[in-house]
Protein backbone atom coordinates (compact mmCIF):
# COMPACT_ATOMS: atom_id res chain seq x y z
CA UNK A 1 0.00 0.00 0.00
CA UNK A 2 2.80 2.43 0.80
CA UNK A 3 4.38 1.78 -2.59
CA UNK A 4 1.17 2.97 -4.27
CA UNK A 5 1.15 6.10 -2.12
CA UNK A 6 4.80 6.80 -2.94
CA UNK A 7 4.11 6.43 -6.66
CA UNK A 8 1.14 8.79 -6.36
CA UNK A 9 3.26 11.29 -4.43
CA UNK A 10 6.02 11.19 -7.09
CA UNK A 11 3.47 11.68 -9.87
CA UNK A 12 1.90 14.60 -7.99
CA UNK A 13 5.31 16.26 -7.46
CA UNK A 14 6.09 15.85 -11.16
CA UNK A 15 2.83 17.50 -12.20
CA UNK A 16 3.47 20.29 -9.65
CA UNK A 17 6.87 20.95 -11.20
CA UNK A 18 5.29 21.31 -14.64
CA UNK A 19 2.57 23.49 -13.14
CA UNK A 20 5.20 25.85 -11.68
CA UNK A 21 6.65 26.49 -15.13
CA UNK A 22 3.30 27.85 -16.28
CA UNK A 23 3.72 30.84 -13.95
CA UNK A 24 7.12 31.59 -15.44
CA UNK A 25 5.77 31.22 -18.98
CA UNK A 26 2.87 33.60 -18.22
CA UNK A 27 5.30 36.12 -16.69
CA UNK A 28 7.55 35.94 -19.77
CA UNK A 29 4.57 36.40 -22.10
CA UNK A 30 3.32 39.50 -20.30
CA UNK A 31 6.86 40.89 -20.09
CA UNK A 32 7.28 40.50 -23.87
CA UNK A 33 3.98 42.31 -24.49
CA UNK A 34 5.01 45.05 -22.07
CA UNK A 35 8.41 45.53 -23.68
CA UNK A 36 6.78 45.73 -27.11
CA UNK A 37 4.30 48.32 -25.82
CA UNK A 38 7.20 50.40 -24.51
CA UNK A 39 9.01 49.96 -27.82
CA UNK A 40 6.01 50.94 -29.98
CA UNK A 41 6.43 54.74 -29.87
CA UNK A 42 10.05 54.32 -30.97
CA UNK A 43 9.15 52.21 -34.00
CA UNK A 44 6.07 54.18 -34.98
CA UNK A 45 7.36 57.75 -35.14
CA UNK A 46 3.83 59.16 -35.60
CA UNK A 47 3.15 58.23 -31.97
CA UNK A 48 5.90 60.48 -30.63
CA UNK A 49 3.99 63.53 -31.83
CA UNK A 50 0.77 62.34 -30.23
CA UNK A 51 1.20 62.54 -26.45
CA UNK A 52 -2.03 60.72 -25.47
CA UNK A 53 -1.11 57.73 -27.65
CA UNK A 54 2.50 57.71 -26.48
CA UNK A 55 1.29 57.91 -22.86
CA UNK A 56 -1.12 55.03 -23.46
CA UNK A 57 1.68 52.81 -24.77
CA UNK A 58 4.00 53.82 -21.94
CA UNK A 59 1.34 53.11 -19.27
CA UNK A 60 0.24 49.83 -20.85
CA UNK A 61 3.86 48.69 -21.17
CA UNK A 62 4.58 49.48 -17.53
CA UNK A 63 1.38 47.71 -16.44
CA UNK A 64 2.22 44.58 -18.40
CA UNK A 65 5.79 44.48 -17.10
CA UNK A 66 4.43 44.99 -13.57
CA UNK A 67 2.18 41.97 -14.15
CA UNK A 68 5.25 39.75 -14.02
CA UNK A 69 5.08 40.15 -10.22
CA UNK A 70 1.59 38.71 -9.65
CA UNK A 71 2.49 35.75 -11.84
CA UNK A 72 5.89 34.95 -10.32
CA UNK A 73 4.75 35.63 -6.75
CA UNK A 74 1.40 33.87 -7.33
CA UNK A 75 -0.73 36.62 -5.88
CA UNK A 76 -3.93 34.73 -6.59
CA UNK A 77 -6.91 34.20 -8.82
CA UNK A 78 -8.23 37.77 -8.77
CA UNK A 79 -4.88 39.03 -10.13
CA UNK A 80 -4.93 36.37 -12.85
CA UNK A 81 -8.47 37.32 -13.88
CA UNK A 82 -7.57 41.02 -13.96
CA UNK A 83 -4.53 40.21 -16.11
CA UNK A 84 -6.65 38.21 -18.53
CA UNK A 85 -9.27 40.97 -18.71
CA UNK A 86 -6.62 43.63 -19.33
CA UNK A 87 -5.01 41.65 -22.13
CA UNK A 88 -8.39 40.89 -23.71
CA UNK A 89 -9.06 44.64 -23.57
CA UNK A 90 -5.75 45.40 -25.29
CA UNK A 91 -6.49 42.85 -28.02
CA UNK A 92 -10.01 44.23 -28.60
CA UNK A 93 -8.64 47.78 -28.75
CA UNK A 94 -6.00 46.67 -31.25
CA UNK A 95 -8.53 44.92 -33.50
CA UNK A 96 -10.94 47.88 -33.39
CA UNK A 97 -8.20 50.35 -34.34
CA UNK A 98 -7.31 48.36 -37.46
CA UNK A 99 -10.63 49.23 -39.14
CA UNK A 100 -11.21 52.51 -41.00
CA UNK A 101 -13.76 54.78 -39.39
CA UNK A 102 -13.27 53.24 -35.93
CA UNK A 103 -14.48 55.17 -32.87
CA UNK A 104 -10.99 55.40 -31.33
CA UNK A 105 -9.05 57.37 -33.95
CA UNK A 106 -11.25 57.32 -37.04
CA UNK A 107 -8.75 55.65 -39.35
CA UNK A 108 -7.51 52.13 -39.81
CA UNK A 109 -4.04 51.31 -38.56
CA UNK A 110 -1.37 49.26 -40.24
CA UNK A 111 -0.46 45.74 -39.14
CA UNK A 112 3.21 44.89 -38.84
CA UNK A 113 5.50 42.28 -37.29
CA UNK A 114 6.00 44.23 -34.06
CA UNK A 115 2.23 44.39 -33.58
CA UNK A 116 1.90 40.67 -34.13
CA UNK A 117 4.62 39.86 -31.58
CA UNK A 118 2.71 41.89 -29.00
CA UNK A 119 -0.66 40.37 -29.85
CA UNK A 120 0.71 36.82 -29.83
CA UNK A 121 2.38 37.42 -26.45
CA UNK A 122 -0.94 38.69 -25.08
CA UNK A 123 -2.81 35.68 -26.44
CA UNK A 124 -0.14 33.40 -24.94
CA UNK A 125 -0.53 35.12 -21.56
CA UNK A 126 -4.30 34.64 -21.68
CA UNK A 127 -4.03 30.97 -22.65
CA UNK A 128 -1.34 30.12 -20.09
CA UNK A 129 -3.13 31.96 -17.29
CA UNK A 130 -6.39 30.20 -18.19
CA UNK A 131 -4.57 26.87 -17.85
CA UNK A 132 -3.20 27.98 -14.46
CA UNK A 133 -6.72 28.86 -13.30
CA UNK A 134 -8.06 25.52 -14.52
CA UNK A 135 -5.27 23.60 -12.76
CA UNK A 136 -5.81 25.54 -9.54
CA UNK A 137 -9.44 24.50 -9.53
CA UNK A 138 -8.45 20.86 -9.72
CA UNK A 139 -5.78 20.95 -7.01
CA UNK A 140 -6.85 20.23 -3.46
CA UNK A 141 -6.20 22.86 -0.79
CA UNK A 142 -3.76 20.57 1.01
CA UNK A 143 -1.79 20.08 -2.20
CA UNK A 144 -1.59 23.86 -2.81
CA UNK A 145 0.52 24.25 0.31
CA UNK A 146 3.11 21.87 -1.20
CA UNK A 147 3.44 24.17 -4.22
CA UNK A 148 4.72 27.12 -2.19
Amino acid sequence: MSEKNNAKQRQRRSSFRNYQYLFIAAAVATAIAGIVHLYMPLTHTRMLGNMPVATFFLASGIAQIFWVLPMIKRWGRIWYYIGIAGNVGFIILYVVTRFPGNPVNGRGGDVDAVDMICELAQVAYIAITAVILAKERSIKIVDKEQLR
